[in-house]
């Protein structure tokens, strides 16, 4: 095992080799620390695929802003604080997704698949009215909207069909399901919690 004295200046030297040859020298950063960047964001997410889009976060943040890397005291040390914030940040938004995904489908799955609750001609409307909404939506966020729902896909599933990021197939979703709701007025909007639902 490497010591940590060791890595954080196998970090550093890296960092002062970013500093001479520009943004290209990253690929240097990322390969000496992926590995164990990904291990430690899945000890916060329980989740190799949060992981690794947790270290992908973190180190577009740092290409993006390199300086703040080249500043730091310890640049290792500084890595790994930004990375458990971004596990943290994605473990937080998938509950919330969770939840907000619930609700939905449960409102939804009242509407399409419950005949008993309403007689079947306005079942039949109700029907056709979900499905008008997500013929408007953009076909990238109704694609999502129904491997989530109706195949009840991952978002790491959505992506690998899609061949999207994990994060951009999130977004997509959060997105349709906030213009779902004002479309569909009170039949969805007022069965979902409005801080659980536009706060993913």
């Amino acid at each position: 095992m490497v010591d940590y004295q060791d890595f954080s200046q196998a970090v550093r030297r890296q960092v002062d080799t970013i500093a001479v040859h520009g943004i290209a020298a990253v690929a240097g950063l990322y390969d000496l620390t992926s590995v164990r960047l990904v291990r430690f964001a899945a000890t916060i997410t329980r989740n190799q695929h949060d992981a690794e889009d947790a270290v992908a976060c973190a180190l577009l943040k740092v290409v993006s802003d390199v300086d703040v890397l080249f500043q730091a005291k310890n640049p290792w040390a500084f890595l790994l604080q930004v990375v458990r914030n971004d596990a943290l940040l994605i473990l937080r938004r998938k509950q919330r997704w969770l939840l907000a995904t619930s609700k939905i489908k449960d409102c939804l799955s009242d509407l399409i698949r419950a005949p008993q609750k309403v007689d079947a001609i306005e079942s039949q409307e109700s029907m056709q009215q979900i499905w008008k909404a997500i013929r408007q939506l953009p076909t990238e966020q109704a694609e999502v909207v129904v491997l989530k729902i109706w195949e009840d896909f991952t978002f790491h599933q959505i992506a690998q069909t899609l061949a999207i990021p994990p994060a951009t197939a999130a977004s997509r979703y959060r997105y349709a399901l906030a213009k779902l709701s004002e479309m569909l007025g009170n039949d969805v909007a007022n069965q979902l919690d409005p801080q659980v639902h536009y706060g993913l």
